[in-house]
């Protein structure tokens, strides 16, 4: 079955919009969050917990199953969703994010990647075909290409190498992908160049891909050029197909993403900022180390209704936090996953009635207790 993508509620005053992408497997209703599970597991929860949230979807990594424990191994034991016990969506993307922060690890050609692992050295090779190929092992439902990721600053002789690059591959990867298992998405790169961005548009969405995502942001370049780069750039997107925007990111940034037409998200923020005790609320970012919540029997959260915040208290996620103990991460992650796909639920609502604004207007911004 083919991916579709239908729009179901349109911003009358700007470009936000609702939508539902669905797969013979499922349906994701857009604009989504996407939480990521590295190595086929989202860190400190369970699969059922994120069900439970009423998440759709969730984000893993080529490159790193396929150096441990191998695609054909999972292949071999049902795919991934029979592997790590999720019954929903999955997107795979590439591998190429990862391959190429690996700078000194790597050497680029027209005909592929050649690596060497982070985690023992062992030299391996990557293409077009070969990311496809992976992708497909693992059964994952939506697939990315193997794009040429540059990181910020970069020259623009580099840029435009990997725009090339990039749309090439894009063919590679079309020729061999078996369609009809699983929606191959196209990646857009240009660097932080409007002309680059818009010539990498006109490439990519050339193709019978079911939908794009704005890759090669969120690597050094900062929030003003980043958004500066997603405004120039996502409506140039075709607008009947569903637009990715990968690796990003805080609330205010998915919020600002989602006013320019983007409907689908991926970062570990939510998770990782939870492992090192920072906590993402309705009134602002909050440090659940810090001191002052040493006797604050208050919840993490007054107004959520997450496990969390219904059962502990910030001085009890306090100690737990400054004890390393299992608990505070799971706790933390529960928390902010849950806010995460409230947040979307919101944004997504607001759309639908028409009231987007409100949202806007609302945005926790960057100020916390």
């Amino acid at each position: 079955m083919a991916i579709s993508f239908t729009v179901t509620a349109r911003d009358p005053g700007g470009r936000a919009r609702a939508g539902t992408i669905t797969t013979e497997r499922g349906e994701i209703r857009t604009p989504a969050f996407l939480p990521v599970g590295t190595a086929a597991t989202v860190k400190g929860v369970w699969p059922s917990q994120l069900e439970e949230m009423g998440y759709e979807c969730v984000l893993s990594n080529t490159y790193h199953l396929y150096l441990r424990p191998g695609h054909e191994r999972i292949f071999r034991l049902g795919g991934i969703h029979r592997f790590m016990g999720w019954n929903r969506l999955v997107l795979t993307d590439s591998g190429g994010y990862q391959v190429f922060s690996l700078s000194s690890l790597r050497t680029v050609s027209d005909e592929e990647v050649t690596f060497r692992s982070h985690i023992d050295g062992s030299r391996h090779v990557l293409s077009p075909e070969l990311a496809v190929g992976i992708q497909e092992a693992l059964g994952s439902d939506i697939r990315m290409v193997l794009d040429e990721c540059v990181e910020y600053p970069a020259g623009r002789k580099e840029v435009e190498e990997a725009v090339r690059r990039t749309a090439a591959w894009a063919h590679r990867s079309l020729a061999v992908s078996r369609r009809e298992e699983g929606g191959l998405f196209g990646i857009v790169q240009g660097g932080m160049s409007p002309d680059l961005r818009r010539r990498s548009v006109e490439e990519i969405c050339a193709l019978p891909f079911p939908g794009f995502a704005i890759g090669g942001v969120s690597v050094g370049e900062g929030k003003e050029l980043q958004r500066e780069t997603v405004d120039y750039t996502a409506p140039l997107l075709p607008a009947e197909k569903p637009r990715y925007l990968m690796g990003v990111g805080t609330p205010e940034d998915i919020l600002f993403a989602v006013s320019r037409g983007v409907d689908l998200f991926d970062c570990v923020l939510p998770t990782r900022n939870a492992r090192n005790g920072m906590l993402f609320t309705s009134t602002g970012p909050m440090s659940i180390r810090q001191a002052r919540y040493a006797d604050d029997s208050r919840p993490p959260d007054e107004a959520c209704d997450c496990a969390t915040c219904r059962i502990f208290s910030r001085a009890y996620l306090r100690h737990l936090h400054l004890q390393n103990e299992i608990l505070s991460s799971m706790a933390l992650t529960t928390h902010n996953l849950h806010y995460y796909k409230r947040w979307m639920e919101r944004i997504r609502e607001a759309i639908s009635v028409g009231n987007f604004g409100s949202i806007v207007k609302e945005s926790p911004g960057s100020r916390g207790e």
